[in-house]
């Protein structure tokens, strides 16, 4: 293992116990429903300045056969664990404005420091934009916070939901294929295959989610039918791409993952809302 996995590796373990201490000192699920919030909306923002607009480069050197994946990778560190621990911290435990601010500078720093030992590079992003971004996602973490407390319904709902759903159903569609090369996606937007297939899958994870959002959210009398429904789509979806050029499957198992996760992401959509309908106490 290289000096750069050690960095990445060993500020992904700080921001799990800083999770967990979070958790300890308040034994309330509110703290990890609003951590894979806050991962959701992360997931959000770096599709636009990262997977569209390149915006910076991670060199975990943790994926040896796509450097792409491999800044995926990093961009994943960062985002589903990283920041949202960080805002979790803030939110969870009421941290005001000075700690925000002190808390936005040591990410600048690691920023920094990172550019310094070249495992991380910027294309045209720079340290300051990180640091005015924060200045506003660490605040909505206590915005969100306080909204999570409540039940909620309508639009509101709509939006949890779909931030909660958003991170399982990213992660999972794009996992497989940076480690185990199970397919890719090929449009001609960008150079490579895998940048190709980094920016089709954020928009394969959005448009999934809501559509998962969107059934799960329907009162039919045969809720049995969602669960016949979801997977056909998915699968319809992946014949109509692999048709169209776009999709490229390279192992017999792939289709099928993707059908059957669509199940498990419905489930699990039909879970949280009805999670966010009721509430969360303070000591649940």
């Amino acid at each position: 293992m290289e000096f750069n996995s050690y960095m990445y590796l060993g500020l992904g373990i700080l921001s799990i116990l800083l999770l967990i201490y979070v958790y300890i000192k308040t034994r309330n699920s509110r703290s990890l429903l609003l951590f894979v919030t806050m991962v959701g909306l992360g997931y959000l923002i770096e599709a636009v300045i990262y997977n569209f607009a390149h915006s910076y480069q991670y060199y975990p050197k943790l994926i040896k056969h796509d450097s792409f994946y491999d800044s995926n990778l990093g961009a994943i560190a960062s985002n589903a664990l990283t920041l949202p621990a960080i805002a979790t911290f803030i939110a969870i435990l009421r941290k005001n404005w000075i700690w925000i601010i002190v808390l936005v500078i040591l990410i600048a720093g690691i920023e920094w420091t990172f550019l310094k030992l070249n495992i991380y590079s910027h294309n045209w992003w720079k340290i300051g934009y990180t640091s005015l971004g924060l200045l506003v996602y660490f605040p909505l973490a206590k915005v969100f916070h306080q909204l999570l407390s409540n039940p909620l319904k309508g639009f509101l709902h709509t939006i949890f939901l779909f931030l909660i759903v958003g991170p399982f159903s990213g992660s999972l569609h794009i996992m497989p294929i940076m480690f185990l090369s199970n397919r890719y996606y090929e449009l001609g937007w960008y150079e490579s295959h895998s940048q190709d297939t980094t920016a089709f899958s954020a928009i394969f994870y959005v448009g999934a989610c809501l559509f998962y959002v969107w059934i799960a959210k329907q009162h039919w009398k045969l809720k049995w039918l969602k669960y016949v429904l979801t997977p056909l789509l998915m699968y319809t979806v992946n014949v109509l791409l692999q048709k169209a050029g776009i999709l490229h499957s390279q192992v017999w198992w792939d289709p099928w993952y993707y059908v059957i996760l669509s199940v498990i992401l419905l489930k699990l959509t039909v879970s949280m809302g009805k999670h966010l309908s009721s509430g969360l106490s303070k000591n649940t």
